[in-house]
């Protein structure tokens, strides 16, 4: 049985000034590693995850990743760090505020994908890292790495996109937006506890939900064979069924603030007029991968990306799955990968 590694803590016990103007008096990030880094520091592959996923990216991107598999543990050092808010290690809403020495709660101020980045570049360094051969990510992983390579473009030599974009869309932003709503909803949203919001993150996972799947996905496996059925209906015993998982293992005040800091993604903010000037700018070779039923962040977004990146390489997936389809096609995305990488 392989045993996985456990969760490491890098901590940073400087000021950290985040994009909003306000600063973090010290700062801790939650990570793993897979193998060993070489004398040369790039043997290094990065894995950066989605909204409420974590650092161990051998158990969500399990058919991706360790001995053996596409991006082989024996081969590479492969690095994942928790994002900054999130529950998972890193500095969020649950950690002590050193100043005070109580947690921050809804107290944690505003993050960016560009604040996150900025901790996964003192993470590098202090790892030892001196090139990234791939860096990786899906949805909001994404995300983090085309920023990534915008501030560092000298460290990354290639990346991974898939099920991303290169700014949040109009459509996004409403859908966090409804998310936020019903966290607020929740009378316990703003109370100084760990419990607080449970239930209105339920409802904000409900909405999610319908955005990372599909109508055919539902209506294939959701629909009741009893036709004289007038209450609870297999669909929505699914969808309370998500929101209560979710509950048990994330937190209201980490998600609110995470999807604040995906509505804040645009990578031309404060560098160009247009987010195609700037992927025109983007030399690394990437490949792209865009999911045919994705309908939270469509194929479409993909193959802008790939139009306007000088070395891009583009393949679409025809998936019943939509948005979740990048963590549930790992066979299909695994032969493109490997091709692709030889």
């Amino acid at each position: 049985m392989t045993v996985l590694p456990s969760l490491q803590t890098f901590c940073y016990n400087k000021p950290f000034p985040l994009e909003s103007g306000q600063m973090l008096p010290a700062l801790q990030i939650g990570y793993h590693t897979y193998g060993q880094l070489n004398d040369a520091g790039d043997n290094v592959l990065w894995i950066c995850h989605a909204l409420t996923a974590n650092s161990n990216v051998a158990d969500w991107w399990s058919g991706l990743t360790g001995d053996g598999k596409v991006w082989d543990s024996q081969k590479y050092f492969i690095v994942c760090a928790n994002i900054l808010g999130s529950c998972y290690g890193s500095s969020g809403p649950l950690s002590d505020n050193p100043v005070t020495g109580k947690p921050y709660y809804s107290h944690f101020p505003l993050v960016t994908i560009r604040d996150m980045v900025k901790a996964h570049i003192l993470l590098r360094r202090y790892l030892g890292v001196k090139k990234i051969a791939l860096l990786a990510g899906g949805s909001m992983g994404g995300y983090q790495v085309l920023e990534w390579i915008l501030a560092e473009p000298e460290k990354i030599e290639r990346s991974f996109l898939i099920t991303t974009g290169a700014s949040e869309s109009a459509w996004g932003i409403s859908i966090h937006a409804a998310q936020r709503l019903a966290i607020e909803a929740d009378s316990t949203w703003c109370n100084d506890s760990p419990e607080a919001g449970k239930n209105g993150m339920k409802a904000a996972r409900a909405i999610g939900m319908l955005t990372y799947r599909n109508y055919q996905t539902f209506v294939n496996r959701q629909t009741d064979p009893d036709v004289n059925k007038i209450d609870n209906f297999k669909a929505s015993s699914y969808i309370v069924y998500q929101g209560e998982k979710l509950v048990k293992r994330f937190n209201a005040q980490s998600y609110w603030l995470l999807t604040k800091a995906m509505d804040s993604h645009n990578i031309a903010r404060n560098r160009a007029e247009t987010t195609a000037e700037v992927l025109k700018t983007i030399q690394q070779k990437t490949l792209i991968i865009g999911i045919t039923s994705d309908i939270l962040c469509p194929a479409e977004e993909q193959r802008f990306l790939a139009r306007n990146m000088p070395q891009a390489a583009y393949y679409e997936i025809d998936s019943p799955y939509g948005h979740d389809g990048f963590l549930i096609e790992f066979e299909r995305i695994g032969k493109i990968l490997q091709d692709w990488m030889r």
